[in-house]
């Protein structure tokens, strides 16, 4: 199994408005990014669960003439309200990195 973090050439989210937070998994060339998609571990399933969100709040698509996965989930809290511990959700993408991949490093 191989570590996302080490497969990836970036990880990376942000806020897409107020109410919901972008993550975009991008990969440096076809065959790596072609091999982790054909996996079938990333999926709106893995944001779902990562993310504690149902699935319906996944918008996900896997991208690939960018060679890249994106996901844009609700946030369970607006951008800036009380409580929230990341306003510019920069942070968020954490969750990703340790994600294992069936695929050999």
């Amino acid at each position: 199994m191989a570590k996302l973090k080490n497969l990836a050439y970036v990880i990376r989210s942000k806020n897409a408005g107020p109410f919901e937070v972008t993550l975009d998994i991008l990969f440096e060339n076809e065959t790596i990014y072609r091999r982790v998609r054909d996996t079938g571990a990333i999926d709106a399933k893995l944001f779902a669960r990562l993310y504690d969100v149902p699935e319906s709040q996944c918008n996900f698509i896997a991208f690939d003439k960018g060679w890249s996965f994106k996901c844009t989930l609700v946030r369970p809290i607006a951008a800036g309200e009380f409580e929230d511990m990341d306003v510019y959700g920069c942070q968020q993408y954490a969750g990703l990195l340790e994600v294992e991949v069936p695929l050999e490093e």
